[in-house]
């Protein structure tokens, strides 16, 4: 049974890069027959960015736009205790490190494992990281075609915990697809460099078969240019204002999207 998500972020207003991938994600689960499944996720693992706010107008907008989810909201601002318990595993197994690292002492390229034997406590105000080893990881996306990362080279030992207490995008997520039994990722482009390191997690975690993937198109305005929330072109709210109907919406998250794939 093929099961998927929809898992926006509070941090913002529903835009049409969101309704392009709820049009992937609703039409393949409808098209995989009537047992599939699509889950609906909010990830407010960001508790500084998420607002309830914007949590309440994703929900009315997806309503609105005849998006139906096969099971109740779930919200991972409520689903700790099930973090703590995926990384006491990973803890028990000498997998897990503290580190005092700020984004700044970083810097832009990957995390050089800084901290990997300084045997530091787990304290507040320090994050908590996850050994990576330079494992290759292959796998079929199924619209890019055949994938290979090295997540070591990419990111470095994963950041699981930040120095805050929040928990990470790559782990909630990780954890969230595999305790949800989520068979097929479908997320934009954009976030096909975490799929390596997130493959990578899952098995560390005890997920022996990851999910598979699909990595959509993002939405553009030319063949260089993103749509922009800052143009005001975007916002489903903002066309909502304007009169555009549910089906006018989409039909525009449609042909945005035809006029962003590459010709041939």
């Amino acid at each position: 049974m093929l099961v998927t998500r929809f898992a926006p972020a509070p941090t913002g207003y529903l835009h049409l890069g969101h309704v392009l991938n709820a049009i992937y994600v609703w039409e393949t689960a409808r098209a995989s027959g009537p047992d599939a499944r699509v889950l609906l996720r909010i990830e407010d693992h960001d508790r500084a960015r998420s607002r309830t706010t914007f949590e309440a107008a994703l929900l009315e907008d997806l309503a609105w736009l005849g998006f139906q989810a096969d099971a109740g909201v779930t919200r991972q601002s409520e689903r700790s205790a099930l973090y703590e318990r995926a990384l006491e595993g990973l803890r028990a197994r000498g997998l897990t490190y503290a580190c005092e690292c700020s984004r700044a002492d970083i810097g832009a390229g990957p995390y050089p494992a800084t901290c990997r034997d300084k045997k530091l406590p787990e304290a507040a105000g320090f994050g908590i990281r996850v050994r990576l080893d330079s494992t290759i990881e292959r796998f079929e996306d199924r619209r890019l075609g055949h994938q290979e990362q090295r997540p070591w080279e990419q990111c470095g030992d994963l950041l699981v915990r930040d120095r805050d207490g929040n928990w990470t995008y790559q782990f909630a997520v990780v954890v969230d697809d595999w305790l949800q039994g989520v068979s097929l990722v479908i997320r934009g482009e954009d976030l096909l460099d975490s799929t390596g390191r997130q493959i990578q997690l899952a098995r560390l975690l005890g997920r022996a078969q990851p999910p598979a993937f699909f990595h959509h198109e993002l939405l553009m305005k030319s063949a260089t240019q993103k749509l922009s929330k800052s143009d005001g072109d975007t916002g489903v709210r903002d066309l909502r204002a304007k009169g555009w109907t549910p089906e006018a919406v989409i039909e525009h998250a449609r042909a945005l999207a035809a006029h962003s794939r590459p010709a041939g």
